[in-house]
């Protein structure tokens, strides 16, 4: 973005138009923080949320037509509506994301409302050893194109190959380990069972 050299570990703003991740400078970065500004890029962020309670069937995950066990989600302001893009060996492939399907989901979670447009995302995985309980977590929308780089470098034959699904393991563990719960949004709350139940 400038003349300024960036260390191994910088920070990237993304354009909003034509969707490109761009290395910055800690002063450049900081240009682009400005919470509801309207920019041509926009700061990635760093946070990392899981949702313990997230709830997802095998069902609805059919609805989605996403051909395989993990995919992430982001809400693309420029079309005004979210898109769903899964890893495969050409790299991040786009979904016809029905959106019926996904409201349902939303709806459902409440809390994944908390997404930033355009530069966080909801990463969902099929739990290992499952094919019907889905992890989900949000993360920065550069961590999401990470994963896709890793794997179309790594991927072998039909299905990826044990050094790619090696990669996702340790993806995913690295992601484990700097989530925090994401915190309960107020119409999970007051719609529990617990707190209908008589006192």
């Amino acid at each position: 973005m400038c003349a300024e050299p960036v260390a191994a570990a910088h920070s990237h703003v993304v354009s909003v138009t034509s969707r490109e991740l761009m290395c910055a400078c800690r002063a450049c970065y900081l240009l682009f923080t400005a919470p509801g500004a309207q920019l041509k890029y926009l700061a990635v962020p760093e946070r990392y949320l899981s949702f313990p309670s997230f709830g997802l069937t095998r069902l609805q995950w059919d609805d989605l037509q996403i051909p395989v066990g993990m995919a992430f989600f982001f809400l693309n302001s420029q079309l005004g509506r979210t898109v769903a893009f899964y890893p495969s060996p050409a790299g991040a492939t786009e979904s016809e994301l029905s959106l019926t399907a996904w409201e349902e989901i939303r709806a459902t979670n409440p809390e994944l409302g908390t997404l930033t447009p355009d530069v966080e995302a909801l990463l969902l995985r099929a739990s290992i050893g499952t094919e019907s309980t889905f992890d989900c977590y949000l993360v920065p929308i550069d961590a999401c194109y990470e994963l896709v780089g890793q794997l179309r470098k790594l991927w072998r034959g039909f299905d990826g190959g044990s050094a790619a699904r090696d990669a996702v393991d340790r993806f995913f563990a690295g992601i484990r380990a700097r989530s925090r719960p994401a915190p309960a949004h107020p119409a999970a709350v007051t719609s529990s069972p617990v707190m209908e139940r008589p006192a």
